[in-house]
């Protein structure tokens, strides 16, 4: 396992397919965590769909992760992109039939590539957590921003609980991918099918009806990465708690289903 582990650790190691996704990252996050400060007088909002976020919450020890809980789902976008490609094509360039000679085990093959990929995105997210706090720190003078708390005992926590739920968030996204590299078995299909979702078909079915944001996959491991949505008597929001369950529900159930399919399905696309 720990063989197929290290030998996709150096196909994630490819230039294009490294520089290409960390600098994704660095974008992301730089540019979330600065709208935030460069935008805080803007009456259109300085926040996702048009929210205002004021000096008074980004004063107070959770403002140093504003940004990157922000950036979180747009994180969970990319590991699901590049686990569903990394997993999806074994079947397109009929790699996988090598590896199954030397590794008989197809269990311990999905296992080893799923932790090879799981470090790349711990990378992916140490970067954009340094990238979006820096950021924060930079433009919170200029934006007259007190970062009186943010480093306190209540700020290093808030770090420490953002990068976990981040990274719970991330994760979650990624394993989705896989699912759907081994379900599809093609890198397009897989990707296009899972932000086509994301993006535009639970928006849609929001829109139609609100309920839904409740019990839709991709709602939920966004909820989880910023740590839960307000919920109150004029607010439609998600608690964590409900999208860690029904999030992990929908990944577990996939899994499942996605790792027998690929113990018994052929090695041909």
């Amino acid at each position: 396992m720990w063989n197929v582990a290290f030998a996709e650790i150096r196909k994630l190691r490819r230039p294009t397919l490294f520089f290409g996704t960390m600098g994704a990252a660095v974008f992301f996050s730089a540019l979330f965590s600065s709208l935030l400060f460069l935008l805080i007088d803007s009456p259109q909002g300085n926040s996702d769909r048009g929210r205002v976020v004021g000096r008074e919450v980004l004063s107070l020890s959770t403002g140093v992760v504003q940004g990157f809980s922000s950036v979180g789902g747009f994180l969970g976008i990319i590991a699901l992109c590049v686990f569903a490609a990394q997993t999806a094509q074994e079947y397109t360039y009929g790699t996988l039939r090598n590896l199954l000679v030397r590794q008989p085990s197809r269990m311990r093959i999905l296992l080893g590539k799923f932790i090879a990929m799981n470090f790349f995105a711990l990378a992916m997210i140490a970067l954009s957590a340094i990238v979006s706090i820096s950021a924060s720190i930079i433009l919170a003078p200029g934006a007259k921003v007190s970062t009186d708390l943010w480093f306190n005992s209540d700020g290093r926590h808030a770090i420490f609980t953002t990068f976990i739920n981040v990274t719970i968030s991330v994760i979650g996204f990624g394993i989705i991918g896989m699912v759907l590299g081994l379900l599809l078995r093609s890198p397009i299909s897989a990707i296009s099918f899972g932000v086509l979702w994301l993006l535009i078909i639970e928006n849609l079915l929001i829109a139609v009806k609100s309920s839904w944001q409740s019990w839709l996959p991709g709602t939920q491991l966004y909820a989880v990465a910023a740590g839960g949505t307000a919920v109150g008597p004029v607010s439609d929001g998600i608690e964590y708690s409900h999208a860690l369950i029904v999030g992990g529900i929908y990944v577990g159930v996939g899994a499942v289903i996605a790792s027998f399919l690929f113990l018994r399905r052929d090695v041909a696309n």
